[in-house]
């Protein structure tokens, strides 16, 4: 097969389209948390069009793109240390880099089971300044990929996310559902602080990390796409619940991460002492909310992020010879350490007692190796693609790409637009490649390559 080629046309400056008096706007403690890494999003759709026709899409584009940048000014804005040497953003309205891009394949030829070919740098833009980039590619026989990639210093998907929908209502001419909050207030630290200590055993400032952090030990881990039918779904979380009351039921993500955690790591006896250890991502929004009304008005359209990653280890020899039951209930147990109000307010204290020094989640400076590895789960229930309607459809197919930085692996499922998936997932991973021949060694009946005739019915 040759290679998968994306070449840029023209790259200009979207920026908001009111003027707005340049201001900062200080990150977050939680933001603080973040390492200075960007995620992608893509959406394929299908498209009738001619080059005039593109032309005129690309145009409708930028038109509500610098709409909603008048709401989501900070997506313009670029991220500058301040005296202390933490980052901040500069609210200037310096724009928005917004590419232009053509490809001689069509929506059937790529590759999404394998991103590294067709969607990182390619599909999905490298961003070079700014927080946020934008790029259009089109694609043979009518196809159409809108792409961004985001800074996550500034955003979480759940911001991200809250940003496309936007920028898809305003391309159709509709009011926003949910403007953003830039209310940092609601984040801010107590007087006195004060956490418990499980928050240290979650997250490390940098000065106390292992010397041997940096080492680059040659591994590096690599992209693929699966898709898991509805029903295997089901079959995992009936059989995570096996025996488990009623009180304590096992949630399809957890069910799912806790096979992932059994799949990733060998069955050789001599590495039976091993650890694996699995983080899951926590958004802390309906924690913060904690069943108030009033405080779900403020804190649901916030924007930023709010997130926490409590982890547990495990030997190989509990996780191979233990049923998926029994440790799907230690996943229980991992997220319990992040399920209150309080464990994030006392993260938001944690980080305040330690500026202006740099923190971040023990998970991702974890030191990793096919023989000890870690993986990051990260829910995507919220993938907005039933609302990525630019005015010509809904897309046929849409993922996060998240190359995350860390050496642990990554994982995010989400769903599968509802007029094909019929509750099937899409599984997004950034693993070391051994972990991956496990995957599709152990678990080929969960796991499904992504391929275009699953996404495209009618190739």
């Amino acid at each position: 097969m040759s290679e998968f080629v994306v070449k840029v046309c023209k790259t200009e400056k979207v920026a908001a389209a009111l003027p707005m008096q340049e201001h900062w706007l200080p990150l977050s403690n939680l933001d603080l948390l973040l390492p200075p890494v960007d995620f992608g999003i893509f959406f394929c759709y299908e498209h009738d069009e001619t080059e005039q026709h593109f032309s005129q899409i690309v145009g409708a584009l930028k038109k509500a793109l610098a709409l909603t940048l008048v709401s989501y000014y900070a997506f313009a804005g670029v991220l500058v240390r301040n005296g202390a040497g933490e980052p901040e953003l500069l609210c200037n309205n310096s724009g928005v880099d917004f590419m232009e891009a053509v490809s001689d394949a069509g929506l059937e030829d790529l590759n999404l089971y394998n991103p590294d070919e067709c969607v990182a740098g390619k599909l999905v833009p490298l961003k070079k300044r700014g927080v946020l980039a934008v790029q259009v590619t089109q694609l043979k026989r009518g196809g159409i990929v809108v792409a961004c990639a985001v800074s996550h210093q500034v955003a979480d998907a759940y911001s991200a996310n809250m940003f496309l929908v936007s920028w898809a209502e305003m391309a159709r001419c509709k009011q926003l559902s949910q403007p953003p909050s830039f209310r940092r207030s609601l984040l801010l630290s107590r007087r006195p602080g004060s956490f418990d200590h499980s928050v240290d055993s979650m997250f490390v400032t940098i000065s106390d990390l292992p010397p041997d952090h940096s080492e680059d030990d040659g591994e590096s881990a690599i992209r693929r796409i699966y898709y898991i039918k509805a029903d295997r779904i089901r079959e995992l979380q009936q059989e995570a619940n096996a025996g488990n009351s009623k009180h304590n039921r096992i949630t399809k993500l957890e069910a799912f991460s806790a096979f992932l955690w059994k799949t990733v790591i060998s069955a050789d006896n001599s590495c039976r002492d091993n650890v694996c250890r699995l983080g899951i991502v926590v958004d802390g929004r309906s924690r913060l909310i904690d069943g108030d009304a009033d405080k779900a008005k403020l804190i649901n359209p916030y924007f930023g992020n709010v997130l926490s990653i409590p982890f547990g280890e495990k030997k190989f020899r509990d996780l191979n010879e233990k049923g998926l039951n029994w440790v799907a209930s230690e996943v229980h147990e991992i997220l319990k350490a992040a399920a209150g109000k309080e464990h994030f307010l006392g993260l938001i204290d944690w980080v305040e007692e330690r500026r202006p020094e740099p923190a971040l989640a023990r998970i991702y400076a974890a030191k990793v190796t096919e023989e000890e590895p870690a993986v990051v789960v990260s829910s995507g229930k919220m993938f907005p693609i039933e609302k990525m309607d630019f005015g010509w459809g809904r897309p046929v197919f849409g993922s996060y790409d998240f190359p995350w930085g860390g050496k642990s692996g990554y994982v995010m499922p989400m769903p599968m637009p509802s007029a094909k998936g019929n509750g099937d997932w899409i599984v997004y991973m950034h693993l070391l490649r051994g972990q991956l021949e496990l995957i599709e060694m152990n678990a080929s009946n969960v796991f499904n390559p992504l391929t275009s005739d699953y996404v495209l019915p009618s190739v």
